[in-house]
């Protein structure tokens, strides 16, 4: 749902502003694109964590097998807990943004962009912590962002496998729990490696703009930028799909919802069930038909040949 927001929402704006030069929303949308972009990343590390550790706990469960599925209750609770966490310490990206505006000298054109810029109405205490986020946030996003996920799902992987071989080898090896556990597995590291390859260039960017900054033109800095917001646009699109793929329940779940609301599903199951119907009928006659003596002609002609 998250990746919908950011398609929905973030792309449109950043291709608008691509296009026309203008910021769409204007000040609002240079405080709440970033917001929902680094929102977007902590969604998805804290849930990469928490799919590791459900995973390490259908390992080492006593009843692997016979597990019963988590109540609702437990689900919404840690949802809740990973989009609070996530949106709180995204927070100073709404602070650290502003709306700015350039002249272009080569066509005079008067261009509107975000830059990383505090601003100085806000009060001394919130400011100067504004300041010190912004002077460590290129290793914040190197370190929760980055190397947070894919160390705790490689950690939670390498210790279940060695659980699995060492205590549950000859149990989960040939059946179809085991089958399942390795699909699920396959599909959190899938995920892992997607979300890996998408925000490597942008961590490499903001290492390199970091020490390079000064000696690199606005141009570059700005294409640098786009860059690495398309290659999370392309995570947002790929994730879903990657899901709906390796996920086979939760795929199948998406195909049932749809059939369920096609049209064309209602004729087939209808005539499913007529043909059922009066299948069922048959057998029934031609039941009564057997147990009924052979001095009753009329209904045999009625009811036909049992060929």
């Amino acid at each position: 749902f998250w990746d919908f927001l950011i398609l929905f929402f973030c792309l449109p704006v950043v291709i608008f502003n691509e296009i026309t030069k203008k910021r769409l929303l204007g000040d609002m949308s240079c405080r709440i694109v970033p917001f929902m972009e680094v929102s977007s990343l902590g969604v998805t590390t804290f849930s990469l964590c928490a799919l590791g550790i459900d995973r390490f706990h259908a390992a080492t469960s006593p009843q692997a097998s016979t597990r019963p599925i988590e109540q609702c209750q437990s689900i919404i609770a840690k949802l809740a807990v990973i989009w609070v966490g996530s949106m709180t310490l995204s927070v100073p990206e709404i602070l650290l943004w502003q709306l700015a505006q350039d002249t272009s000298p080569v066509s005079g054109v008067v261009t509107e962009y975000c830059t990383m810029k505090p601003s100085s109405n806000l009060p001394e205490s919130i400011y100067s912590l504004v300041l010190t986020y912004q002077n460590a946030r290129m290793w914040w996003y190197f370190g929760c962002y980055f190397c947070l996920p894919i160390l705790f799902t490689v950690s939670c992987q390498l210790v279940t496998r060695r659980i699995r071989g060492t205590e549950k080898k000859s149990e989960c090896r040939g059946t179809k729990h085991g089958q399942c556990e390795g699909h699920l597995n396959c599909t959190i590291i899938a995920l892992t490696v997607i979300y890996g390859l998408c925000t490597t260039p942008e961590n490499v960017c903001n290492i390199v703009v970091a020490y390079m900054s000064p000696d690199m033109s606005k141009q570059t800095l700005d294409l640098l930028n786009l860059i690495n917001q398309f290659f999370l646009f392309f995570k947002c699109s790929v994730t879903p799909v990657l899901l709906l793929c390796l996920c086979r329940p939760l795929g199948q779940a998406f195909m049932d919802c749809c059939c369920c609301c096609c049209e064309g599903c209602g004729p087939d199951t209808t005539s499913s069930e007529s043909s059922a119907d009066s299948k069922l009928k048959t057998e029934m006659s031609s039941s009564i038909f057997f147990d009924k003596p052979r001095e009753t002609p009329p209904p045999l002609l009625a009811l036909g040949t049992p060929c």
